[in-house]
């Protein structure tokens, strides 16, 4: 079991700088649908200002993430992509974050795409 961890903290720490470099020279502020909202992704998350949109109040920001993340229960842990949201919100001008750390104690991940879903 050690040697299966120290195995996978090894191939995340040799992709994570790896990705650092994509995802700084990818990071910045992106139009997203829905309608009149900003994305703004960094290395390990991002945010999103959406402006009121009358009748709509279902909008979440996903964040794509590549890393080492708690995969169940703790001590599971695995490589690779996965996707972290943001609570569902009602577009009012207001910041949101959601992140790709915090999944768990010991996770590297870094985030790779960013974006907005409403859902009906």
């Amino acid at each position: 079991m050690k040697q299966a961890f120290v195995a996978a903290a090894r191939v995340a720490a040799a992709g994570f700088s790896g990705i650092a470099a994509v995802a700084i020279i990818g990071s910045g502020s992106a139009q997203a649908a829905p309608q009149d909202c900003v994305v703004q992704r960094d290395l390990f998350g991002a945010s999103a200002t959406c402006q009121p949109d009358v009748g709509r109040s279902n909008y979440v920001l996903k964040v794509e993430c590549v890393g080492l993340y708690a995969n169940g229960p703790f001590p599971l842990y695995s490589v690779g992509p996965y996707s972290s949201l943001s609570y569902p919100f009602a577009p009012e001008g207001q910041r949101i974050s959601a992140g790709c750390t915090g999944m768990g104690p010991g996770v590297v991940a870094v985030a790779t795409n960013a974006y907005v879903i409403y859902y009906g």
